[in-house]
């Protein structure tokens, strides 16, 4: 009997706001699609969390599952929970929205290997107009939402293409 090639384990991502209803979410969905049209869905793992407990179990906020949702993204199935220390070993790279979240997670970090894993989503833009913060649309309309959503858009590009050629298989 022929052995079973062992797939390796996915690259896990965690994005981290803080209520994760908002900004992180969008950021998890959007880096899936990115994952999922390069057929490498299947060698990266995706997932958010929030800093706070607020929301936990809540679906993803109204305007951000419209915004999406006009994008063509899909964000019914997600579901608010908070981070956990745990996450800093179940996940390869976590990246924060914004400096205070970033500031957040350094707290808990237990170790060196904890903070090394940690990155803010702007960074990965060289686009961007050189600030590190994806602003939290939460108290402004749906303009906001879009605008947020293509930031998000543009740095989870970004990102994606810095992770592809270590997460692509050899051929």
């Amino acid at each position: 009997m022929g052995s079973v090639p062992v797939r390796p384990e996915p690259f896990r991502v965690l994005f981290v706001c803080t209520g994760n209803i908002c900004r992180s979410p969008m950021a998890e969905i959007v880096f899936r699609w990115f994952a999922d049209q390069a057929r490498l869905g299947d060698r990266v793992a995706s997932t958010s969390a929030g800093t706070g407990d607020w929301h936990v179990g809540e679906r993803a906020d109204g305007r951000t599952l419209e915004a999406l949702e006009r994008r063509g993204y899909d964000g019914s199935r997600h579901r608010a929970r908070q981070f956990t220390v745990d996450d800093f070993d179940k996940h390869d790279l976590i990246v924060a929205l914004d400096r205070s979240h970033e500031r957040i997670l350094s707290t808990w970090a237990r170790t060196p290997a904890d903070i090394d894993k940690l990155a803010l989503l702007l960074s990965f833009d060289p686009h961007s107009d050189g600030g590190l913060d994806v602003p939290d649309p939460y108290y402004a309309g749906p303009a906001m939402f879009d605008d947020v959503l293509g930031m998000i858009e543009n740095a989870s590009r970004a990102l994606f293409r810095q992770l592809e050629p270590a997460i692509r298989p050899s051929s």
